[in-house]
């Protein structure tokens, strides 16, 4: 059967139109990736030394003026600062490369400087610095705190035999000791051990959470306590 040309015209335009399509949409550009910030090099207070350039503002406190260098694609930072002795943090954001703090005299303290930037999650830290800020005339200062420890805070180990590792110093290049306690308990309580090195042995049992905690002594009997340590055995 013959279809008549005059339904063939209209079939075909309704095709061109239906199928047909400007082709000159443009592509979208990709989105201009933020450059990572890079981490800062800490300036001031001096690494394990004793910080006497503070401003006395009591008795009990004096202000401590935190330096670092500018680091690269960043646009503000945040400055963490942990009381050794009672492991309590505060943190404090600056666009600046300096920022002043209040602190209590005659303690140990650690910092931090963490750089951020607009439009990136991404954030780099810097090294862990370690101080003590002055406080009245001491003879003698207690040594830092036990810090680095391995097993690392909150990681699971293989049980069975382990060597518990960390790491210790002292303003006055004291000689140090240590006592070591580990315990299924927190606070620990067990003591496991003395030792003149920044390492001991200790036996694991399983699926366990484990609690320790080193006492750094120096030879002229001051001692400080670490923060409580704590990781998990696989099961």
């Amino acid at each position: 059967m013959k279809i008549a040309s005059k339904y063939i015209v209209p079939l075909v335009l309704l095709t061109l139109f239906s199928c047909g399509g400007s082709g000159d949409d443009p592509t979208p550009e990709p989105e201009p990736e933020v450059p990572v910030p890079l981490a800062a090099t800490l300036v001031f207070p001096d690494n394990n030394e004793e910080c006497t350039e503070g401003v006395i503002v009591s008795d009990t406190e004096s202000q401590v003026t935190f330096q670092w260098a500018a680091s690269e694609n960043t646009d503000d930072y945040t400055l963490t600062i942990q009381n050794l002795e009672t492991g309590v943090e505060t943190s404090s954001s600056t666009s600046n490369t300096e920022l002043q703090v209040t602190l209590n005299r005659g303690t140990a303290y650690s910092w931090i400087v963490v750089s951020s930037a607009d439009g990136t999650n991404e954030t780099a830290t810097s090294e862990t610095w370690r101080f003590y800020n002055a406080g009245a005339a001491i003879e003698n200062y207690a040594p830092f705190p036990a810090y680095d420890p391995y097993p690392e805070m909150g990681i699971e180990v293989v049980s069975g035999n382990i060597s518990l590792q960390w790491e210790g110093s002292d303003l006055d290049g004291d000689s140090l000791s240590y006592s070591v306690y580990l315990d299924t308990a927190n606070p620990p309580t067990t003591l496991l051990g003395g030792t003149a090195s920044t390492n001991i042995d200790a036996t694991l049992e399983a699926d366990t959470i484990y609690y320790w905690q080193v006492i750094s002594t120096d030879s002229a009997g001051n001692s400080s306590t670490s923060e409580i340590f704590e990781f998990r055995t696989s099961s």
